[in-house]
């Protein structure tokens, strides 16, 4: 993107960027992939339970935070490896304090998929 862009054209350009991680994330990750699937089965399960509009959005936004952390791990993992295959302790915190940030996000998930659902057992 051009740094003169603005406006309507800085968006069409940053849309087709996020389009394009989106891809490559896919295309990349296993961990994307598997973490998308999860996603639309728990949106279906959004979908069909009787709960309020706050509930639904509540159960929405936890799989929402879930993509976002697992592109955000996806591009600390892409940065680091292009800094080098060798091993180094704080390439090792990184990518490992990313997937931390995948696992509480995954936590958050189950916190608020079974405190709603609960009311159904």
């Amino acid at each position: 993107m051009k740094p003169d862009q603005k406006g309507i054209l800085r968006i069409v350009h940053a849309t087709f960027n996020s389009l394009r991680g989106f891809r490559l994330g896919w295309q990349s990750e296993a961990a994307v992939r598997q973490d998308i699937a999860l996603c639309i089965v728990l949106a279906a399960v959004a979908l069909l339970v009787p709960v309020s509009t706050v509930e639904k959005i509540l159960m929405f936004g936890s799989l929402l935070l879930l993509l976002i952390v697992e592109f955000l791990n996806t591009s600390v993992e892409a940065a680091i490896d292009r800094i080098g295959p060798e091993r180094h302790e704080l390439s090792g915190k990184a990518k490992d304090t990313a997937s931390t940030a995948v696992f509480f996000a995954l936590a958050n998930i189950a916190l608020t998929y079974g405190l709603i659902l609960w009311q159904f057992l």
